[in-house]
């Protein structure tokens, strides 16, 4: 999935309101923290992700495996959040973070 600039200058304005929906801690990435992620994804389109892992190389490393295994695109890392996107398979205009 390549996104344009002006689809990642979008979702970045958009992201910036939102609130992280999971955290990924010390046991890192593990199947239920995949499942989350990939339940908001699906909901909410567009969501954050807090990394609460202190060495940056490995924050970056844990980031980049979210988006190879759940073949989603990164947006933007500030810190220790990362906004996600993937286009959801059944949109729900209740629940997308897109349809605001």
């Amino acid at each position: 999935m390549s996104l344009s600039n002006v689809q990642k200058k979008q979702y970045r304005l958009i992201g910036h309101s939102l609130k992280p929906v999971v955290m990924v801690a010390g046991n890192g990435l593990t199947e239920n923290v995949f499942a989350e992620i990939d339940r908001a994804l699906e909901d909410h389109e567009l969501i954050k992700v807090r990394y609460s892992i202190v060495d940056r190389d490995t924050r970056n490393e844990l980031i980049n495996e979210t988006c190879k295994v759940l073949k989603c695109d990164t947006i933007q890392t500030i810190g220790k959040v990362a906004l996600f996107y993937r286009k959801a398979l059944q949109p729900n205009p209740k629940l997308s973070n897109l349809s605001q």
